[in-house]
């Protein structure tokens, strides 16, 4: 009994000391600026709702949060450059249901899996797709758009953000739900996906709100739908898809990632700062002016966040399996 007590103390003993200093780091951190990736191009959805929410989180953390643009391959270059970081809280990942989601199913040979290989901080905000057009697009609302391409077809070119991007998956469930088979373009990101809907070389994508409101609203592009239960305040002229007779419903979230293996109090300190960040008035108008929606207190912690991506793989991955690409036999 007197060895088994001593072991028992030791160990004690052990354990506290190897937590010592994780608990002294964490009490510092942050001791310099964070670097979060966007697997994303500049300018797209997840791009503009990281830098309003770090600008944010960097005052309540007292130190910079660095946004470094790692696109390509649906988001899958800069999720698997984070995955393999060091998990010490200054690299961070702006992860979306793209590069979480759609492209280990969509994009071969992935070097990271979603599941595992990070550590969910919170989500940041969510948004329903807008369905848009060119501006001079032969259409008045979405019963004739859907009309033109059903009758029009493959002549009927889809831009895309890239296999497995946001704008990928919500035009896959918009074009299913319609049965529509328009020509897919593909682009390096909404960005330059956008640019080439509003010189008129595409006919039409569907992506969030956040990223195409202010370009419908200055007419340089035309919206048909959104794929809310209502209209948004942001775009009061558009109407929810189910009231012109499409049952196109879906949200669009991003969030933020820390390689696995960073420390809870680390995790615990970012999560804060983020909800602190949802909470400041100036970050919730620049979302909401964007159509974006600002996470109850509920949806942010950790866990909530965990449990909301793996719900969404789950839900998306046989969607995603009927459309990926099947290996070609010999």
């Amino acid at each position: 009994m007197m060895i088994s007590r001593r072991v028992s103390i030791a160990t004690l003993a052990l354990t506290a000391a190897l937590a010592l200093p994780t608990m002294a780091f964490a009490q510092n951190y942050p001791t310099r600026p964070i670097t979060v990736v966007v697997p994303f191009p500049a300018g797209g959805p997840s791009d503009v709702v990281a830098r309003i929410v770090t600008e944010a989180m960097s005052k309540n953390l007292g130190q910079s949060m660095v946004i470094e643009n790692v696109g390509g391959a649906g988001g899958t270059l800069g999720s698997g450059r984070v995955a393999t970081a060091e998990p010490d809280g200054y690299t961070l990942l702006a992860g979306s249901m793209g590069s979480h989601v759609a492209a280990p199913v969509l994009t071969p040979n992935v070097r990271y899996d979603s599941e595992r290989d990070f550590v969910p901080v919170g989500i940041t905000a969510d948004a329903p797709a807008v369905i848009v057009a060119r501006k001079d697009f032969p259409a008045k609302n979405l019963k004739e758009f859907v009309a033109y391409v059903k009758a029009n077809g493959d002549k009927v070119k889809q831009a895309h953000g890239g296999v497995g991007a946001s704008s990928h998956m919500a035009c896959l469930m918009f074009t299913t739900e319609a049965g529509l088979k328009p020509t897919l373009v593909a682009y390096k990101g909404t960005g330059p996906a956008m640019n080439d809907l509003i010189g008129g070389h595409v006919d039409f994508f569907c992506e969030q709100a956040v990223s195409v409101a202010e370009q419908v609203r200055s007419g340089t592009i035309k919206a048909f739908g959104v794929s809310a239960t209502d209209r948004l305040a942001a775009l009061p002229d558009v109407p929810a898809a189910k009231d012109s007779g499409v049952n196109y419903q879906m949200s669009i979230w991003a969030g933020i990632f820390a390689p696995k293996g960073t420390p809870k109090p680390v995790v615990d300190k970012l999560a804060a700062a983020l909800d602190k960040a949802l909470d400041d008035p100036s970050v919730v108008k620049r979302l909401n002016d964007l159509g974006g929606a600002v996470p109850k207190k509920a949806e942010r912690t950790p866990a909530s966040f965990d449990k909301l991506v793996k719900s969404e793989i789950s839900r998306w991955k046989p969607i995603l399996q009927s459309v990926a690409p099947q290996p070609k036999s010999n």
